[in-house]
């Protein structure tokens, strides 16, 4: 517990789960269909670098990424859940869906 002015806040830690290969998969072929990537979406591994390093990967495309996230997985993603962390890498978006299905 932290003290803030006199009252006790808990903190909450979340925990990214690690990705599953099918969950790799899934979260590349997603992004291939949104930004219109074409053969080039195969050659991402999970290490791969995706905010700034894809240039079809601007604001707007973020929004389309994240609904196709939430209506391919049945989830729903706060504001407040995201950071630019979430899309460093294939691998990163991967783990946040991961921690999103593991409730």
């Amino acid at each position: 517990m932290v003290p803030l002015g006199g009252r006790k806040a808990f903190v909450i830690i979340r925990t990214l789960m690690p990705h599953t290969p099918e969950t790799l998969a899934q979260v590349r072929q997603l992004l291939g269909q949104i930004l219109q990537l074409g053969g080039r979406a195969e050659t991402l591994q999970a290490g791969s670098p995706l905010l700034g390093a894809l240039p079809e990967l601007d604001s707007m495309a973020v929004v389309h990424v994240l609904t196709a996230v939430e209506e391919h997985y049945g989830i729903a993603i706060a504001d407040d859940e995201l950071s630019a962390e979430t899309f460093a890498t294939l691998g990163a978006l991967a783990d946040f869906v991961e921690s999103k299905l593991a409730g």
